[in-house]
């Protein structure tokens, strides 16, 4: 049996990162991806925003109180522009954003966190703005992400009645849904078949185990 790996309802608090072409170099400097793994990563999502060079905290949503433990990032346009760096979206993951809400993304950027089991989902310029705003006046709100019904819901639950659509890549929204998006649980589950695949492809065999 392997995990159920759907990511089809993500609900969780919001934290507002205002501004459009936010960088890959912004999310994280080039400095710290000198490590071997992503496990430490979350520290330096917006390292040079967050603190001076001395390693005083700057005004910045990820260092304000208010937004702890906050999961939901709500972006505007062309967020993570720039490198394809993966570093990007893992830093954000490891801080604890379990979703993204924006305009825009850039395309690698928006692959790798489809890759990594993260929804980028895109909603009108007037409807981040709407979402922002709610996060900024009640932090505690919660958010949801239908990816079937294909909507951004406010409230626990979504009981405020306040809806809103998004659009996003449907093979990206399928991989989703169905939990497709991660490839080594797709593999382990099919094995079996892999090997008997291989076992059938003459240019398989004859190598040392």
């Amino acid at each position: 049996m392997i995990e159920d790996t759907a990511r089809a309802l993500v609900a969780g608090r919001g934290v507002p990162v205002p501004g459009d072409d936010i960088d890959t170099d912004r999310i994280i400097p080039a400095r710290y991806m000198k490590s071997i793994s992503f496990e430490e990563l979350g520290a330096f999502a917006f390292h040079d925003e967050r603190f001076d060079g001395k390693g005083g905290p700057r005004p910045h949503p990820f260092n304000d109180p208010r937004f702890a433990g906050a999961s939901i990032l709500l972006v505007n346009r062309n967020f993570g522009c720039g490198s394809s760096r993966e570093h990007a979206p893992q830093s954000l993951t490891r801080w604890g954003i379990r979703a993204l809400v924006g305009e825009s993304f850039a395309e690698i950027f928006s692959g790798n966190c489809t890759a990594m089991g993260i929804p980028a989902v895109r909603v009108a310029h007037g409807d981040v703005q709407r979402l922002m705003e709610l996060v900024e006046e009640d932090p505690a709100v919660e958010l949801v992400i239908d990816l079937k019904a294909k909507e951004v819901r406010v409230g626990p639950g979504g009981s405020s009645g306040k809806s809103f659509p998004f659009e996003m890549p449907a093979g990206d929204r399928q991989s989703l849904v169905s939990g497709d998006w991660d490839t080594t649980a797709v593999l382990l589950a099919n094995l079996e078949a892999i090997r008997s695949t291989a076992a059938r492809l003459p240019y398989v065999g004859g190598f040392p185990a």
